[in-house]
């Protein structure tokens, strides 16, 4: 029996770490490696995140390297884990999306959030006063869902969010509190809980989300991802060490660690098992933060293999 007939859906959330001594381009190459590896495994979805000015991370631009991604891969879904609506033209992301959209038929995720996604002078520099923008995050989410929906005007005229993709593509709020999952509800997008940045309870979160939904034209019923941390090894003592070498790198420039699990892909999963039984979401976004590429690849691999 596989993983889907178990009922644990796995997708991808790739942060494109640069490690140290290694190069953007390196980075880039290996982002494309895990989201072929993924694509082979069975992985539903790879995701990518956007951050400013942040050394250790190659991905300004999720809209740029999908698009390389999608050249390089044939099935699994791609998608942005967030973009950060506030220092953008909704107008501009969705035809950002639409395109790629057009580009990988029914194979485009637009996941959107609220966060800087840097320090606050790289927000400033890339959309100016970052707090008043980020407080007019519902009225942009509105307007981005009105364009997707075909239905938004300025100044009372119809303006359209072209090319217009013959599948739509999926839209997605991602969030680490019940603000955010209030949104998510009252616009009918799905919702992705950071379950890994967050203190708060994913089950209260996801119930909030699903009993305040409203239906869509985005989608009629609500669907929920949790976003969690793990680091999966061959054995538990390996797995334990990758993620102490994990937190020690956080530290060391400055950062909290993620809240995640280690152990062997059989302990994982359970953990993921039971994690579902509580929270309720119909899937999980798994982000591995290993300072290793190989051990990377593997930790996914060993994840997604059920014998493991």
């Amino acid at each position: 029996m596989n993983e889907s007939e178990m009922g644990l859906k796995l997708s991808v959330l790739d942060l494109v770490p640069k490690l140290p001594g290694t190069t953007a381009e390196a980075a880039l190459e290996q982002a494309i490696r895990l989201a072929r590896q993924a694509e082979e495994l069975g992985y539903l979805r790879y995701w990518t995140a956007e951050h400013h000015d942040m050394e250790g991370l190659a991905s300004s631009a999720p809209e740029v390297l999908l698009s390389a991604i999608g050249a390089a891969t044939r099935r699994i879904r791609l998608g942005s884990g967030a973009v950060l609506l506030p220092h953008y033209s909704p107008l501009k992301v969705a035809e950002n999306f639409r395109l790629l959209a057009a580009l990988y038929p029914g194979r485009i995720d637009l996941g959107i959030g609220r966060a800087p996604g840097g320090e606050a002078h790289a927000a400033m520099a890339l959309s100016g006063n970052f707090l008043e923008r980020v407080g007019r995050y519902p009225q942009l989410a509105k307007d981005l869902t009105d364009l997707l929906a075909d239905r938004y005007c300025y100044d009372d005229h119809p303006v359209a969010a072209r090319p217009v993709p013959r599948l739509p593509l999926e839209l997605w709020m991602l969030g680490t509190n019940v603000k955010s999952a209030g949104y998510a509800a009252e616009l009918g997008t799905g919702y992705v809980f950071g379950q890994f940045m967050s203190d708060s309870d994913g089950a209260e979160i996801l119930r909030a989300y699903r009993e305040a939904f409203r239906p869509s034209v985005q989608r009629p019923e609500p669907s929920a991802m949790l976003a969690v941390s793990v680091i999966c090894a061959e054995t538990e003592a390996r797995a334990e060490a990758l993620a102490a070498r994990s937190a020690e790198g956080f530290r060391a420039r400055g950062g909290s660690p993620f809240q995640g699990f280690a152990g062997t892909g059989r302990q994982v999963r359970e953990h993921l098992r039971n994690l579902q039984r509580k929270c309720g979401n119909d899937e999980f976004l798994i982000v591995s933060p290993i300072p290793d590429y190989e051990e990377r690849l593997l930790s996914y691999r060993l994840l997604a293999e059920p014998n493991t």
